[in-house]
C-alpha cells in the first residue's frame, strides 16, 4: 500500500459519517478522540469502554502530585461529571475488552457484552513489566493507574527505605517524589546515567547529579535479579552480584508493554503495539492510537510508538479527522516533558543517546540551558532545561513539522 489511506469498508468508502463509534480505552487518548469527534460536529452514537471503574483521569500527575499527597484522587480527573454528560456518550466503565473480531468490528467484554460498530478505536495503553518474585508481595509496586498510585502512597506513609528499580523517566520521577517526602531512597538501574536511553549522557549526567545532591542513593550500572520477600512482604532487592538492598517498599519502573494481549487472533497486525498506517488505521473501520499503537510516520519514513500525554492528545485529533473522512497523514514533531524537583525538562523531536549534543543557550552549570541534538549534521532534537520559551523557539528554527514522503509504507490488514 502507498501513502494514501487504507481503502475498503471505511470512512473513505461510506457516503457519510459512521452511525456509531466505539472507543476501547477511556484515558487521555480515548477521551480526546471522543471530544474531537463532537467538536467536529459528529452526532452519531458514541461509546467509551474502559476496564477501570473510574471516570477518565490523567496519568502524568500520578507519579508526582497524587503520589506525594498534594492532590486528592478526584483532582486527577480529566473531566467533571457535567463535561462528560455534555459529551453525550455512553460510558461503559468497569468493562474489560477481552477479544476483537476485526472482520465484523466486534468487541467482546469480560462480562459477555458484545459491541459491534461501524468504527472501533483502540486506545488500551500499557501494561507494566514486573520483576521475578514480585507478584503477590505486599510492598512491591508498579505505577501505571490511579489505584497503583494510591496504594503506593499508602505504603510510603509508613515506609523508611524505598528502592526504585528503573532509571527512566517514571523511575526518576518516583524517586524524586519519594525523596521529597523525606524517605531514604535508592534508585537502581542498568544505565550509566538517569534517562541515558532517552536523552543520552550529557543531559543524563546533569539529572543524575541533581538526584545525588537531593540525597538519592544511586546504584547505576547494576542489574536486578529478583525481589526478596519474607512472610508475604517485600524485604529487599537482590542484585545480579548477590547483594541485597534492604527495602520496606519497592517500586519497579523497568518498562511497559502495549496492552494488546486481548487482540491476539483478532486479525490485526501486532508488533510493537497495534500496527497502523500513516492515518492511524489498523484495518478497515478500526483505528489505534496512544501508547498501545505504532503508526507509520511519513515524515520520518519509519514506524513510531510514543508513550506520552501530548502525543495521545495530538494523535486523537488526527484519528477523529480520519474517521470523518480526512485523508492526511499524522506527522507530528514528537514532544515529552518531565518535572523532577525544581527541574522542568522538555524534549522536542527525537533526541537519542548516539546524537552529538551541543548547548545552544544558557549554561549547564546554572541548570538553565537548551541542548541541541544532531545526527549526521542534521538537528533531530531540542531539549530545554528550565528554559521553555527558548526551547520552543529553537524547535521552530530547527524542527519544522515534517512533510510527508512519497515513499511506500507498510500495509495493514
Amino acid at each position: 500500500m502507498g501513502t494514501g489511506a487504507q481503502q475498503g469498508d471505511d470512512a473513505g468508502s461510506r457516503s457519510g459519517p459512521p452511525s456509531g463509534v466505539t472507543i476501547v480505552g477511556a484515558s487521555a487518548a480515548g477521551l480526546s478522540t471522543a471530544e474531537a469527534l463532537r467538536r467536529r460536529g459528529y452526532e452519531g452514537r458514541l461509546r467509551l469502554l474502559d476496564a477501570e471503574d473510574r471516570f477518565p483521569y490523567d496519568r502524568p500527575p500520578l507519579s508526582k502530585q497524587v503520589l506525594s499527597g498534594a492532590w486528592e484522587a478526584s483532582r486527577a480527573r480529566l473531566r467533571g461529571p457535567d463535561q462528560l454528560a455534555a459529551l453525550n456518550a455512553e460510558l461503559l466503565l468497569g468493562e474489560r475488552a477481552v477479544s476483537l473480531d476485526s472482520r465484523t468490528r466486534t468487541v467482546t467484554t469480560g462480562t459477555g457484552r458484545v459491541l459491534e460498530d461501524d468504527v472501533l478505536v483502540l486506545a488500551t495503553g500499557l501494561t507494566p513489566v514486573t520483576l521475578p518474585g514480585q507478584d503477590g508481595l505486599a510492598g512491591a509496586h508498579v505505577l501505571r493507574g490511579l489505584d497503583h498510585a494510591l496504594a503506593l502512597r499508602r505504603d510510603l506513609a509508613s515506609a523508611g527505605r524505598v528502592v526504585v528499580v528503573g532509571e527512566g523517566v517514571l523511575g526518576a520521577e518516583i524517586a524524586a517524589t519519594a525523596r521529597g517526602l523525606g524517605l531514604d531512597v535508592t534508585l537502581v538501574g542498568l544505565g550509566r546515567t538517569l534517562l541515558a536511553d532517552q536523552l543520552g549522557d550529557t543531559v543524563g549526567r546533569v539529572l543524575t547529579t541533581l538526584h545525588a545532591e537531593r540525597g538519592v542513593r544511586l546504584r547505576l550500572g547494576s542489574a536486578v535479579e529478583s525481589l526478596v520477600g519474607d512472610s508475604g512482604r517485600v524485604r529487599g532487592v537482590r542484585l545480579a552480584d548477590g547483594e541485597v538492598l534492604p527495602a520496606d517498599v519497592v517500586v519497579t519502573a523497568v518498562g511497559s508493554r502495549p496492552a494488546t494481549a486481548w487482540l491476539e487472533g483478532s486479525g490485526l497486525r501486532l508488533g510493537d503495539g497495534v500496527e497502523t498506517d500513516s492515518r492511524c488505521r489498523a484495518a478497515p473501520g478500526i483505528y489505534a492510537l496512544g501508547d498501545a499503537a505504532s503508526w507509520y510516520h511519513e515524515g520520518f519514513g519509519r514506524r513510531l510508538r510514543l508513550e506520552n500525554r501530548t502525543h495521545a492528545v495530538e494523535q486523537a485529533q488526527a484519528v477523529a479527522s480520519a474517521i470523518l473522512g480526512s485523508d492526511r497523514p499524522y506527522i507530528p514533531v514528537p514532544y515529552f516533558w518531565t518535572d523532577q524537583y525544581e527541574a522542568r525538562i522538555q524534549a522536542h523531536g527525537t533526541p537519542s543517546p548516539g546524537a552529538e549534543v551541543s548547548i545552544a543557550e544558557g549554561d549547564v552549570a546554572d541548570r538553565r540551558f537548551v541542548a541541541v541534538y544532531a545526527v549526521g549534521g542534521r538537528v533531530t532534537g531540542v531539549l530545554g532545561w528550565n528554559m521553555p520559551k527558548q526551547a520552543r523557539l529553537l524547535r521552530q528554527e530547527h524542527l519544522a513539522p515534517p512533510t510527508a514522503r512519497r515513499s511506500p509504507q507498510p500495509s495493514v490488514p
